[in-house]
């Protein structure tokens, strides 16, 4: 049984004996003494010191009219009438004394005790939602660990002697063409056509580009430096300002736009357009590869646009699905995972993260939302 089940139970419970508990008064009774009780105590509290002995004879007839104000609101069926009556009665005095104060107190316990129940019900029903939240909270984390199990599950069942250099082999020829493809482009192409064509790869979320930033965007296409390679603004933004003075116009606006943004551009390249290893599901493949197709016709050449047709024609052979398992099983699978498989774990994890969730499932279908009035 899961500790969650057992955390749902335990506060039903718990919130259903509370409930009963207020019931055997009634919730509205209960309140009315409650708010009576609590507005004695804070006549005590007030006055205590202001009304006691020969003192302030004002703030004596106050206390007294407030303290019958109070009790002689009451409806005699609400419980304890008579415990309120009798601190009226002992408090109508022709003096008091902080020991009368103190008495008052020690007489009003009882109604403490029975209003107490209210605020049982209150944290018993706060103890029960919290439950369910939790019990959700592990439903969360079970849903990612049998995912994960049955990932492992699927992975151990892969043939791991496919010959998966069926797929491999024109997978890895489309990226190192488009790698050198690109490597090229970047190099040799103008700093504003590289970007532009990056910007335009927004349009195709499947193609991972990080975006140009505006400012550099703007310095390449407004300046005649952005008719240059990217390699060499990077060289540019580390000359120095009376250098940079022989080759470009404005060398505050080169500092500004490119100097800042090193790293972007060094870390230009091509990967976002390569398919990688292990390749992606059959049913992602062929879309990959059709956006993939309309950014690089735009800068290679058609032998490279060639081989990633080759590559998009794999997701329809009848053997894609086990040779993408058996690459996965062979790149994703540690030593330890598939010892758990050999083993028999990850089938028992699994047969017990499901039991789990079914249990919980259950108890807070079972045992429901909060029906009762706080």
């Amino acid at each position: 049984m899961s500790e969650f089940v057992d955390q749902l139970e335990q506060t039903e419970r718990e919130r259903e004996r509370a409930r009963e508990r207020v019931e055997e008064i009634g919730a509205d009774r209960l309140r009315t003494c409650r708010d009576a009780y609590r507005d004695l105590i804070r006549l005590l509290e007030d006055y205590d010191g202001r009304a006691t002995g020969s003192g302030d004879f004002q703030a004596y007839t106050q206390f007294e009219g407030a303290v019958a104000t109070v009790v002689g609101n009451l409806d005699e069926d609400i419980p304890e009438y008579d415990t309120f009556e009798a601190v009226d009665d002992h408090l109508q005095q022709r003096r008091l004394s902080e020991s009368d104060f103190e008495q008052a107190r020690e007489m009003l316990a009882p109604v403490s005790d029975l209003v107490d129940r209210l605020d049982e019900l209150e944290s018993a029903r706060e103890a029960y939602v919290q439950a369910r939240r939790e019990a959700r909270r592990r439903l969360g984390e079970l849903d990612e660990q049998i995912e994960e199990l049955e990932r492992l599950e699927r992975l151990g069942d892969a043939d791991l002697d496919a010959p998966v250099e069926h797929i491999r082999a024109p997978i890895r020829a489309y990226d190192e063409a488009v790698r050198e493809a690109f490597a090229a482009f970047r190099n040799d192409a103008p700093a504003r056509e590289v970007l532009g064509l990056i910007e335009r790869t927004e349009a195709f979320p499947l193609v991972e580009f990080r975006a140009p930033p505006e400012e550099l965007l703007r310095y390449v296409r407004e300046h005649e430096a952005g008719t240059e390679p990217l390699p060499t603004l990077l060289e540019y933004a580390d000359y120095s300002g009376s250098k940079l003075d022989h080759y470009v116009e404005d060398p505050a606006a080169l500092r500004s736009a490119v100097s800042t943004r090193r790293t972007y551009l060094r870390n230009v390249d091509a990967d976002p357009l390569t398919v990688g290893w292990p390749p992606p599901p059959a049913s992602e493949l062929p879309w990959l590869c059709r956006e993939y197709r309309s950014i690089v016709a735009r800068f290679a050449d058609e032998s490279v646009v060639a081989r990633l047709r080759e590559v998009r024609q794999l997701a329809g052979r009848d053997d894609y699905k086990r040779l993408r398992e058996s690459a996965l099983a062979r790149s994703e699978l540690t030593e330890a995972e598939r010892e758990r498989i050999a083993s028999g774990a990850v089938e028992r994890d699994l047969a017990a993260a499901r039991d789990e969730r079914d249990a919980i499932e259950t108890a807070l279908s079972t045992l429901g939302e909060l029906d009762d009035p706080p």
